[in-house]
């Protein structure tokens, strides 16, 4: 019987993170991961908010990153597909990642069909009517001529802004978006799941975001999956053609 090569999720890294202070330790622990997951892998789904701050300018990227990068090209260059969403955080991904890495780049849903199984896939920011306070920034950070405006920044000074405005969140506690689960009946992306599922079925909602790892079974058979962090929880999901899976990866070593 031949072995089907795997699907990976993972999202909600926030590389760089200026409110964190285990930014390498836990670069390495995801490139650890990558490596690991690159030997059975047919595609890897990066679902959202992997930088925590990103904008390119036409002639400079953001400084770091050096090993996460590195090692996604490798991957990306072995024929293995990658498939970056941006979420809130890194939203001004652009060209670069695609034309230098080589990862397909995703702005908005993906709706797609894997070994047989359909799957909705997202971030999960901005979705359906309810996360109405991220939607009013969401048209600010998208806007063109704003976009054009930042970029004549001088770097150093728009990135040291970003970077305060980041902060000055509630990462630093690792809680940034996963306060507590709110249950079902008011968890804004199953609310958003089941209201798409009144229309067209799916298999599967992969998302992020919400730096919560769940399973949940939804309206028609359908599932739920939030792939939840790398900065509390360091879980991912795999899907092996006939079963998904929310899986936990090694924890960094607490630091005296």
């Amino acid at each position: 019987m031949t072995t089907r090569k795997r699907i990976y999720f993972a999202s909600d890294v926030h590389l760089g993170a200026p409110a964190l202070n285990n930014n390498l330790q836990r670069e390495k622990l995801f490139v650890k991961w990558l490596n690991l997951v690159k030997k059975d892998a047919k595609a890897i789904f990066l679902m959202g908010d992997i930088f925590d701050f990103w904008f390119e300018y036409r002639k400079a990227v953001p400084r770091g990153f050096t090993r996460f990068l590195g090692t996604l090209a490798e991957i990306c260059d072995s024929g293995i597909e990658v498939h970056f969403f941006t979420g809130n955080h890194d939203i001004w991904v652009f060209d670069y990642l695609p034309q230098e890495i080589g990862v397909i780049v995703h702005h908005d849903v993906l709706k797609t069909e894997i070994y047989g199984k359909k799957f909705f896939l997202a971030h999960g920011d901005g979705l359906g009517p309810y996360d109405k306070g991220y939607k009013i920034l969401k048209k600010i950070f998208t806007n063109k001529f704003l976009q054009w405006a930042f970029a004549k920044l001088h770097p150093n000074f728009a990135i040291g802004l970003a970077h305060k405005w980041s902060s000055h969140s509630r990462l630093s506690d690792g809680k940034i978006e996963a306060d507590q689960f709110r249950g079902t009946d008011k968890e804004w992306l199953v609310l958003f799941a089941n209201d798409i599922l009144k229309n067209e079925d799916f298999d599967y909602f992969i998302f992020g975001h919400r730096h919560w790892p769940s399973d949940i079974q939804l309206d028609k058979n359908a599932r739920y999956i939030n792939t939840g962090d790398w900065i509390s929880h360091f879980t991912y999901a795999v899907f092996d053609g006939e079963s998904m899976e929310l899986k936990n990866f090694e924890k960094p070593e607490a630091k005296l």
